[in-house]
C-alpha cells in the first residue's frame, strides 16, 4: 500500500510542477500520453528498487522510508528532464508501420519468429524487467521480410535496448551494433553503442560510448569521431534505452532516448539492416518492441524556398499532394482518427487558397477484385471530401474521384509496395 501511496503522490507532483505542465501542453495526445506513461514507470520502478535495497518494508522503518522517498524524488526529476528532451526531440515515428514485434507472442527459449539468423547461434527470448525481449550472445539477426531490399526511400526504425554493462576487468560484453547496408551486401552506416563501461581492446573505441560511419553518395567515408565530451550519450546501463532512426531520400538521422546523437545530410539510400548484439552468458543485449514504418521526419531543403508547410510544397512543385497518411479501416471507407492531422493540414492549405479546385482521388492496393475495390476508393475520395468540408473547405471546390488499384506507384508484390499504393492524392485542376 505505501508503494502504491508513494507512486501515486509523486506522479501528482511531478505532474503539477511548472515545468512538467509546461512540457505536457506544448506535446501532442499521444505524445503526452507517452510522457506520462514514461514518468509513471520510471518513479515505480524507483520505488520497486528502492524498497528492495533496504530490505524491509515494514511501515515503522522511516529510514527504509527516507531511501525510497529519496529514490523516487530523484527519478521524478530524471523523468520531467526526459520529459523534456523528448518534447524538444524532432523524432516522429513513419505513418505507415510495415514491421511491428513486441515479442510478446514469442515462446521463452526460442528464436524469435520474426528474425533470421546471420551469425552465431546464441539467440533466444527472454523475460528480463518483466518484459519479454531478444537476448543476443555474439549474434548477428536482421528482421525477416520476403524482399532482399524493404527499406522505402523514407524510413523510421524504432526499439528499445538493454545493455548489461562489463565490469572493470572483464571481457568485453553488452554491445549493440546496427549496420546498414544498400541491398548488394555492401555497408553504407555503422554504429556501435555500449554502456558506462566497456572495454573495448580493438583501440577504435577503447571505452568511448558510441561510434559511426557513413558512406555518402560521393563515395567518401564520414566518420564519427566521438571524445569524452559524449559521455552523456552511453547507452543507460541496465535500462531500457529508446533508438530511433529517421532515414528521408538522403538525410539519415538517429535518436538515443529522444535525443539526437546522429544527422548526416547526405547519405547513401539503405535497403535492409540489421544488429548484431554481443555479451557473454551471465550477461547480454537485449532488445524489444521494433517497430519499421514508412515516413521520415521532414527533409530539411537548405536552398529550398520557404514553404509553410509540406501540402504547400508538393502543389506548389508538382501541382499536386500524395499522402499515405490517410487512413481507413481495413476494407472500409471509415477514416481513423489518427487521419485527421493530415486533413486538417490539408484543410488549411485550401482555405488559404479559397479559388484553388482540387480532385480528390482515392486509391488502392490490388488485393481484392476491381470490383470491390473500385467503389471502396470512390467511397474513401468521397469521405476525405466530407471530412474537408466539416473543417470549413468549400465542397464547390472538391471532386471526389476513385481510382481502385488501376494507377500503382509501386510493386504490389510486396506489403511495403501496397501500402505506398494505397493513398490519397489531392490534385490541383
Amino acid at each position: 500500500m505505501k508503494k502504491i501511496l508513494l507512486l501515486v503522490s509523486s506522479f501528482m507532483l511531478i505532474c503539477a510542477s511548472a515545468s512538467a505542465q509546461g512540457i505536457l501542453r506544448n506535446l501532442g495526445e499521444r505524445a503526452k500520453q507517452a510522457v506520462e506513461n514514461a514518468v509513471g514507470e520510471k518513479v515505480e520502478n524507483a520505488i520497486n528498487n528502492a524498497v528492495n535495497r533496504t530490505g524491509n518494508k515494514n511501515d515503522s522503518n522511516s529510514g527504509n522510508d527516507a531511501a525510497v522517498e529519496d529514490a523516487v524524488e530523484t527519478t521524478a526529476n530524471e523523468a520531467v528532464d526526459f520529459a523534456e528532451i523528448q518534447a524538444k526531440s524532432d523524432f516522429q515515428r513513419g505513418a505507415n508501420v510495415f514491421f511491428n514485434d513486441d515479442v510478446t507472442g514469442e515462446k521463452l527459449g526460442e528464436f524469435p519468429s520474426k528474425w533470421d539468423l546471420l551469425s552465431g547461434s546464441e539467440v533466444e527470448v527472454v523475460n528480463i524487467t518483466g518484459k519479454k525481449a531478444i537476448k543476443m550472445e555474439d549474434s548477428k539477426i536482421q528482421p525477416l521480410m520476403e524482399e532482399r531490399e524493404y527499406l522505402p526511400e523514407d524510413f523510421t526504425i524504432e526499439f528499445d535496448v538493454l545493455a548489461q554493462p562489463a565490469e572493470e576487468g572483464s571481457g568485453w560484453d553488452g554491445t549493440l551494433d546496427l549496420i546498414f547496408e544498400d541491398g548488394t551486401g555492401r555497408r553504407v552506416f555503422d554504429i556501435r553503442m555500449s554502456p558506462e563501461y566497456h572495454p573495448y581492446y580493438g583501440g577504435r573505441y577503447n571505452g568511448i560510448d558510441w561510434g559511426w560511419w557513413a558512406e555518402n553518395p560521393n563515395g567518401n567515408k564520414m566518420d564519427g569521431a566521438p571524445g569524452t565530451q559524449t559521455i552523456n550519450r552511453y547507452l543507460k546501463k541496465n535500462e531500457w534505452n529508446h533508438i530511433a532512426i529517421s532515414f528521408n531520400k538522403r538525410a539519415f538521422k538517429m535518436y538515443l532516448n529522444y535525443e539526437r546523437i546522429v544527422n548526416i545530410p547526405n547519405m547513401i539510400q539503405p535497403r535492409s539492416w540489421w544488429m548484431e548484439g554481443s555479451s557473454d552468458s551471465d550477461k547480454g543485449i537485449f532488445v524489444t518492441d521494433v517497430v519499421m514504418a514508412k515516413g521520415a521526419v521532414e527533409l530539411y531543403e537548405r536552398n529550398a524556398t520557404d514553404y509553410s508547410s509540406a501540402v504547400e510544397k508538393a502543389i506548389a512543385e508538382t501541382g499536386k499532394f500524395v499522402t499515405n497518411n490517410i487512413l481507413f479501416d481495413t476494407g472500409k471507407a471509415t477514416l481513423l482518427p489518427q487521419s485527421m492531422e493530415e486533413i486538417q493540414k490539408v484543410a488549411e492549405y485550401m482555405k488559404k487558397n479559397p479559388g484553388a479546385r482540387f480532385e480528390v482521388q482515392g486509391h488502392t492496393d490490388n488485393q481484392g477484385s476491381d470490383a470491390v475495390n473500385d467503389p471502396l476508393s470512390q467511397q474513401r475520395a468521397e469521405a476525405v471530401v466530407a471530412a474537408l468540408e466539416k473543417e470549413g473547405v468549400d465542397p464547390f471546390n472538391l471532386r471526389a474521384v476513385g481510382k481502385g488499384s488501376h494507377e500503382p506507384v509501386a510493386d504490389n508484390g510486396s506489403e511495403a509496395g501496397r501500402s505506398q499504393n494505397r493513398r490519397v492524392e489531392f490534385i490541383k485542376r
